[in-house]
């Protein structure tokens, strides 16, 4: 907020250069923002994607993580008044790649009952087919047959 108020301060004393780096400051701030809700969700997202293929099954606890996730991810990277995304689909894909170790770390503690670290849990998973799986639900992308793929 106080930001703003020196936003305003410098339009109003015609320091337009100045007014113009602050602009850019918040731009940059409010992208970190979203970046850092992006790479969180992310994390939840990879980490029930992990837990799901590891082990071989899914829980409706775990599709309704999935799919909130997603559906968070979604809106966060929406840019509404501007339309696009804040994030491109390259930028994405190396932010979950940054979540993926959180996300594996977590799902050592879950997965399993916890029995295996998550070293193991890699070795059970391939890494790339995770992250395409978190992008083409963050994508929307549509499998052969017409139907989200899970």
């Amino acid at each position: 907020m106080e930001e703003l108020i020196t936003l305003k301060e410098f339009i109003q004393q015609g320091k337009i250069p100045e007014a113009l780096e602050l602009v850019e400051e918040l731009e940059e701030m409010s992208k970190s923002d979203k970046l850092n809700k992006i790479f969180s969700y992310g994390i939840i997202l990879l980490l029930h994607l992990i837990k799901k293929v590891a082990e071989n099954r899914t829980t409706k606890s775990w599709q309704v993580s999935i799919f909130n996730s997603v559906k968070q991810i979604q809106r966060t990277n929406r840019r509404h008044k501007a339309k696009g995304t804040y994030l491109t689909e390259d930028e994405l894909r190396e932010t979950l790649q940054d979540a993926y170790e959180s996300a594996l770390r977590n799902a050592a503690l879950e997965a399993f009952e916890g029995t295996y670290e998550a070293e193991e849990i890699d070795a059970m998973v391939n890494r790339e087919e995770i992250i395409e799986m978190a992008m083409d639900l963050i994508l929307e992308r549509q499998s052969t047959d017409g139907t989200s793929e899970d």
